[in-house]
């Protein structure tokens, strides 16, 4: 596909949001309409804006800054080498504050929690809710339900996924750090999915459950848990990072297509497997526009080429 500038792209007039916190997290509910949902989201980024995030990050903003942006969504990995150590820790100044500037300050943050966090003080960045304007992680997992003007509806669900890699259990780095078991998550995953009160149900977090990139040939723990419930709600589209590239990936014999955007700093070479739609190897994030009947997904490079495109449609 040619590469197309996103910011010359026809605009959306987007406007609000309703927001429920769940997770035994108080709940809050903010309610204005919107006529399309727009977000970017990308994984991966946390390194005092080197390995082009702050390139990347300007980049985003000149593109949030031509049309408006709803919220970003983080995908982990938030801080490198190992997470932060408190809500007063450094990294919150010269790998966030300071980096993502301008539309991106004034857009919330939903973010979900990454190997690398754990590594630090996971309960940290969930306490940052209470002091950051922007910075939206109300429990280790969470939902978001956004109404639209013509009455569609998006219902966000974001995950942690580091539970359910079988291999953390036996590093030193993650010991006594998972405060809540995969039971436990996978019981409120139920209880939030039955719902089907939304148009469409978006999930993201930190690990695909399917990857042509680095981690192609490994085992990958986190499918044998997602996709037997993802499959059984016929869940549309999740997101995550963990791999350093950007890829599109969707299994013919399931509903759910994967999107990995966890380019936003240091990049690996990427490849391609059965499932592969599309994959990159370069700096760069998801730009996902929502309306009731589709879903249209650009993956911008921090030059702000569009690399691809793809649209999901809805049938009502």
């Amino acid at each position: 596909m040619s590469k197309l500038r996103l910011d010359r792209l026809l605009p959306f007039i987007i406007s609000g949001m309703i927001l429920l916190g769940c997770n035994h997290e108080k709940n809050e509910q903010k309610t204005q309409p919107l006529d399309t949902l727009r977000f970017f989201t990308f994984g991966d980024w946390g390194r005092n804006g080197a390995g082009l995030q702050k390139d990347l990050a300007n980049a985003m903003d000149q593109l949030a800054s031509n049309r408006p942006l709803d919220f970003v969504l983080a995908l982990g990995d938030n801080f490198y080498p190992e997470g932060v150590t408190s809500v007063t820790d450094p990294q919150w100044k010269t790998s966030f504050e300071d980096i993502y500037v301008g539309a991106l300050a004034k857009a919330p943050w939903y973010v979900a929690l990454g190997n690398h966090d754990y590594y630090g003080n996971p309960r940290a960045e969930i306490d940052y809710t209470s002091t950051s304007s922007r910075w939206k992680m109300p429990s280790y997992f969470y939902t978001v339900k956004f109404t639209m003007k013509d009455k569609g509806t998006v219902r966000l669900v974001v995950l942690d996924t580091n539970p359910f890699e079988k291999s953390y259990y036996s590093l030193a780095l993650f010991d006594k750090k998972f405060v809540i078991d995969t039971t436990r998550q996978k019981v409120w995953m139920d209880s939030v999915f039955a719902l089907k009160d939304a148009d469409w149900t978006i999930v993201a977090g930190h690990h695909p459950i399917y990857t042509g990139g680095m981690r192609v040939n490994e085992v990958n723990s986190i499918r044998s848990s997602l996709v037997p419930i993802f499959t059984k709600y016929q869940l549309p589209a999740y997101f995550a990072g963990h791999e350093h590239d950007l890829q599109h990936l969707k299994a013919p014999d399931k509903p759910t297509n994967q999107f990995v955007s966890g380019a936003g700093s240091e990049i690996r070479s990427t490849g391609s497997m059965a499932f592969t739609q599309f994959s990159a190897s370069v700096q760069g994030f998801m730009s996902v526009e929502v309306t009731r009947k589709t879903m249209n997904v650009f993956v911008i490079s921090y030059q702000r080429d569009t690399l691809y495109h793809t649209i999901l449609v809805k049938y009502l």
